[in-house]
């Protein structure tokens, strides 16, 4: 099913008459697919739900682009990205060119659906300016990080639920939840893989987003759990590249602490509660991407 939406997404792409766009979005790693992937496995594989997915896609890879404008990411999934390759003006046009094609197909698709993946984009840029605005310093408030990821991730994929939901006739408020706990998950679990993954693995540096200032979960329980003298030296390395033995350190007490398994069982529990909810619904397909986002390594 997902063969369609990949075709779709290139006849998007040559009705836009441009080569070069046609040459940039070549050169974007496919990911996951997971918005997609929910998308299809909800509302079937006819040519709304087709429609939808590749719209949504396109949205997400558009977001992709100004992120790594952003944190100034050099890689993305392994491959150097868009603006490291051409620059950040090339990359933040391309993403609006995929933005704003993918709104003008949106408009086509059911009104309801049309409003709620409108809404996630909103809400997503909003997540982005906070994301940045909680970078300027250690940010220890776990209430604003979780609001964070929920507006800059889980937005779209709570969407993509909801909406897929609303194509199939389907009651959109298990699904609406499904997606918002699926989405925070797996932010959560991107968090705990920058700490715990090689470089080589996750395709882009090790511990990346404290480097650039990011104070994600695990940092802000290290931080709760932490004496004084170790409160003072986590803040102290915020923000700056981290040589090995400060990376270990930090590896170490979060080990020490539990800080690494607490995260992950939060993370589980966010899923077997949006499993619970599609078991109810007759979805086995859905728990099985739940399953393999919590068990992935990259």
């Amino acid at each position: 099913m997902l063969e369609a939406v990949e075709r779709r997404i290139g006849q998007l792409i040559d009705e836009l008459e441009d080569e070069d766009a046609r040459e940039l979005y070549a050169r974007l790693p496919a990911g996951k697919r997971l918005r997609a992937r929910l998308i299809l496995t909800i509302a079937g594989s006819g040519p709304s739900a087709v429609e939808t997915a590749a719209v949504v896609e396109m949205i997400h890879a558009a977001s992709l682009l100004h992120d790594d404008v952003i944190d100034d990411a050099f890689v993305r999934r392994g491959r150097p990205s868009i603006n490291a390759t051409f620059g950040n003006k090339t990359a933040i046009m391309f993403g609006d060119v995929l933005y704003s094609k993918a709104f003008h197909e949106l408009v086509d698709i059911d009104r309801r659906v049309a409003r709620i993946v409108s809404n996630a984009v909103v809400q997503l840029s909003l997540g982005e300016r906070r994301d940045i605005l909680l970078s300027e310093g250690f940010n220890p408030d776990r209430d604003a990080y979780l609001h964070m990821i929920y507006q800059k991730t889980a937005s779209l994929i709570e969407a993509s639920s909801e909406g897929a939901a609303i194509l199939a006739g389907k009651r959109p408020e298990p699904y609406r939840t499904y997606g918002r706990n699926l989405g925070i998950a797996f932010q959560m679990i991107d968090d705990l893989l920058d700490i715990t993954q090689s470089s080589e693995t996750l395709g882009k540096p090790a511990m990346h987003d404290y480097e650039e200032g990011k104070t994600t979960l695990p940092y802000i329980d290290l931080y709760e759990e932490l004496d004084e003298e170790g409160r003072a030296r986590l803040v102290a390395l915020h923000g700056r590249p981290l040589r090995p033995e400060e990376q270990a350190w930090i590896v170490g007490e979060m080990e020490r602490l539990g800080v690494l398994e607490r995260c992950r069982q939060e993370a589980r529990e966010l899923v077997e509660e949006a499993i619970a909810l599609m078991r109810n619904e007759g979805e086995e397909g859905l728990e099985r991407i739940a399953l393999k986002m919590i068990e992935r390594d990259y």
